[in-house]
């Protein structure tokens, strides 16, 4: 490769793949989720994240006992809850509890131990509805993984939408900045955030910190990232860390959410509910669930 070419193409991040669901399966009786990762084994290609489960779209008949999750336990990092469709509510031990809908998204961070559950809302359960949401683990660093836990209720209307130029579509910043706009999340690590609706032939030009870990999941439509083959529903194209420029271009209209964070690139140890740096930290955290150190819900 000669220089000049070098230099043209230092700055566009390249798409090492493009995944589709590694498996689909139920969490609780509420939420059927198709997981992206950690089951496509792409951990160090997308830290900070963990985890990515797409919710639904999936209508409930309407039922007078709430479907979801009962409380279970989380140490080490922190879960995300996106909902486009449908009423979430939250309860944790820490004695915080929201309820979340359409546009709205829950930050928690669990961090040193939270205990938590997750239903449907009561008045949605009872009239039934479509429900459509994404769920991401956040991993902290280990100077971080045993804090205080945390909890962020951010509504619709705090976060920033952008008309992007031409007519091509919205983009709202969860976290990070966009054009100069903040998104509302306060964030451990570096994570730009963005929920993106592109319309059909419209493309978006983003500028991501260099170094970053930039994912792109396709909820709907279908889409492709600086060139590369389209990728449609439910399907991730993950980027290479190098570069900062990437193109997504709509070939159907699309609802799309793009994750870039700076990289732990620390030993992760994940049992279940717990992501930790070593197995004795998940031993120590098994414990201290089971005597109640992370508390629980009355």
């Amino acid at each position: 490769m000669n220089h000049h070419t070098t230099i043209a193409t230092a700055s566009t991040k390249d798409v090492l793949g493009i995944y589709q669901p590694g498996s689909t399966h139920m969490v609780g009786d509420g939420f059927p989720v198709r997981n992206l990762f950690p089951s496509n084994d792409l951990d160090r290609q997308v830290s900070p994240f963990l985890m990515l489960d797409y919710a639904g779209p999936q209508y409930f008949s309407p039922t007078e006992h709430p479907r979801g999750v009962g409380e279970h336990p989380h140490r080490g990092f922190e879960t995300v809850t996106i909902v486009y469709e449908g009423v979430v509510a939250h309860r944790d031990s820490a004695g915080n509890s929201g309820v979340i809908g359409p546009g709205d998204v829950q930050w928690m961070t669990a961090a040193s131990g939270i205990v938590h559950e997750e239903f449907h809302e009561k008045e949605f359960a009872k009239k039934g509805g479509t429900l459509h949401a994404i769920q991401l683990w956040v991993n902290l660093p280990r100077a971080s993984k045993m804090s205080a836990p945390g909890y962020q209720a951010i509504l619709n209307a705090t976060i920033p939408a952008i008309d992007l130029d031409g007519g091509a579509g919205r983009l709202r910043v969860i976290a990070g900045s966009f054009l100069g706009r903040k998104g509302p999340a306060r964030t451990v690590t570096t994570i730009q955030l963005y929920d993106l609706q592109l319309k059909v032939g419209k493309r978006a030009s983003l500028t991501l910190p260099e170094g970053d870990n930039t994912s792109i999941f396709v909820l709907q439509g279908r889409a492709s990232v600086n060139g590369s083959r389209e990728a449609g529903e439910a399907e991730l194209i993950v980027c290479e860390r190098n570069g900062s420029q990437v193109t997504i271009d709509a070939q159907a209209d699309s609802r799309i959410l793009v994750m870039s964070g700076a990289p732990i690139d620390e030993p992760i140890a994940r049992h279940g509910p717990f992501v930790m740096n070593t197995k004795a930290e998940l031993i120590q955290a098994v414990q201290d669930y089971q005597v109640g150190k992370m508390g629980h819900l009355s």
